[in-house]
């Protein structure tokens, strides 16, 4: 029995080794080069593969190249499902990312080599992107259920769990956004802190600026057109 159980994990660890090859090719040329100047081809061939393997293992170039931010709304998912049962959903979800970004077991992207880059990278390539979006898609799909077996709710009747993975990853979303285009790789989780504290108050208690700005208006108009 034990030696049927050896040979399963015998190939899926040469398996995760092929993959994480091919993947770690496509990362450093793609970084290196650009996007469209790298070919499947060269890919494999830096792998020492050929490109038979590489298909079996990804659709595409984009797809190999995000294998290293495939796992990271995984991770965050993991840390969802651990939070405290009692806990508001949203800070739950705020506080898993927290977890993530902090775990000292596998870094974050901010303190992981060249993440960064590749993330501006998925910023400027349209494809590389799209590829980057189906990855977030994926992850968020799996935060509204286990959101919902936390509310003990059904997700298809009970919009709250789609309402709360889409207000905390959009969120994700937007520290993202400003983080690839700030120019400071050491600053994610600042931005993810300023954007969770955005959604949990400032954007609901705030100043209405079209609102002012319509009665200052209409107070302005009104005295001019006063007694005076």
């Amino acid at each position: 029995m034990q030696a049927e159980q050896k040979i399963p994990d015998r190939r899926g660890r040469k398996a995760r080794r092929t993959r994480d090859a091919l993947a770690g090719a496509a990362f450093e040329l793609v970084l290196d080069r650009g996007l469209r100047e790298v070919t499947v081809e060269e890919i494999a061939e830096r792998a020492d593969l050929d490109r038979r393997t590489f298909s079996r293992y990804f659709a595409s170039k984009e797809d190999a190249v995000l294998d290293s931010v495939r796992g990271d709304g995984d991770r965050i998912n993991e840390a969802l499902r651990a939070r405290p049962a009692d806990e508001p959903p949203l800070t739950a979800y705020h506080r898993a990312v927290q977890d993530w970004l902090a775990d000292p077991g596998v870094p974050a992207w901010h303190r992981r080599p060249r993440i960064y880059e590749l993330l501006v990278l998925a910023e400027r390539e349209p494809t590389l992107y799209a590829a980057f979006h189906h990855i977030r898609v994926d992850a968020q799909a799996d935060s509204v259920a286990i959101v919902a077996d936390r509310l003990g709710t059904d997700p298809l009747s009970d919009l709250r769990p789609a309402v709360t993975v889409a207000a905390g990853a959009g969120a994700l979303l937007a520290a993202q956004a400003a983080w690839v285009r700030g120019n400071r790789p050491d600053e994610l989780p600042r931005l993810v802190e300023r954007a969770f504290d955005a959604l949990a108050g400032e954007l609901f208690t705030g100043p209405a600026p079209h609102s002012t700005t319509s009665t200052t208006s209409t107070t302005s108009t009104t005295e001019g057109n006063g007694t005076s």
